[in-house]
């Protein structure tokens, strides 16, 4: 492999382990409050996507207004999860809310599927995402570009919104020690919607953008990339932003280096998240940042 095909390839690899970046971060965000797995998650970014294609071939919305609707559809969607599956069941114990989520999901993919059939839908982003951009002889795609930049951004505001505002304490605070939280004054249960709304509209980002450079969308996309997304906030550190971020740019940047250099390998390139998790679970359980649940959370 030439220099020039390996930039285009850790391009694109920055590309797809930022989407996946941006759904970790929000499976990240829900374990560190609630210690659940929200399964459903990944289908939370394929309904995104559906309300983001809606938008611009019915609505006539343009792109990035199509993608602010989307994420307020999102974090509604989120909202009503926590609220109607999973607030009666904060005492229970964790598998009730496992399998919930599970539920949560097949739900999800079962009533766009009836919506919207499974034949996949076309979704043609704006034109301005497939400009080449020539950078010392190395040809990309503007859209290749733009999603990490603007992973990098929406990062960092999640960043500051949970270490320099209010609302963000009152979310590590929770993620801490719920009983001090409650004798505090603080709703819980709002500070959690909080969170599942964050999450929600970081996986309504990037189901968003992956429509948009993958071109299609089907009611059981979320699946893979959600069980991709969750490798990569564990094998990063699951609890952590930054690890999530981490993680997810690593599965990303594998998947798309290992298959260029070895072509034989396409067919097997979904299984390399999960190696990775084995991996990971086997040797350091914590992840790469070592998150200790009992002292540091996000």
């Amino acid at each position: 492999m030439d220099s020039t095909l390996f930039l285009q390839q850790l391009v694109n690899g920055f590309s797809l382990g930022s989407m996946y970046a941006l759904i970790a971060v929000g499976y990240t965000m829900v374990y560190g409050v609630l210690r659940l797995i929200n399964f459903a998650h990944g289908d939370i970014m394929m309904v995104s996507a559906y309300a983001a294609l809606f938008c611009i071939t019915s609505l006539n919305v343009p792109f990035l207004g199509a993608l602010s609707l989307a994420m307020i559809f999102a974090m509604v969607v989120g909202i009503a999860t926590d609220k109607i599956a999973y607030k009666p069941l904060r005492k229970a114990p964790r598998i009730s809310l496992l399998i919930t989520a599970i539920g949560i999901s097949f739900f999800l993919q079962n009533l766009f599927n009836m919506l919207f059939t499974s034949t996949p839908k076309a979704f043609l982003p704006p034109a301005y995402f497939e400009e080449l951009i020539n950078m010392g002889g190395v040809s990309v795609t503007f859209g290749s570009l733009l999603v990490p930049l603007i992973t990098f951004i929406i990062v960092v505001i999640v960043l500051l919104i949970l270490y320099k505002s209010k609302y963000g304490i009152a979310i590590r605070a929770l993620a801490f020690d719920v009983q001090t939280v409650n004798l505090m004054g603080i709703d819980a249960n709002r500070i959690i919607a909080m969170v599942f709304a964050l999450g929600s509209a970081l996986a309504a980002v990037g189901g968003v953008f992956w429509a948009s450079m993958y071109y299609s969308i089907t009611p059981t996309m979320g699946t893979l990339i959600g069980l991709k997304a969750f490798a990569a906030a564990v094998l990063g550190g699951i609890g952590s932003v930054v690890g999530a971020v981490i993680g997810g740019l690593i599965i990303g940047l594998t998947e798309v280096i290992a298959v260029a250099f070895f072509p034989e390998l396409s067919g097997f390139k979904d299984a390399f998240a999960f190696i990775f998790l084995v991996f990971i679970l086997l040797f350091k359980p914590t992840g790469i940042l070592g998150i200790n649940f009992e002292k540091s959370r996000f």
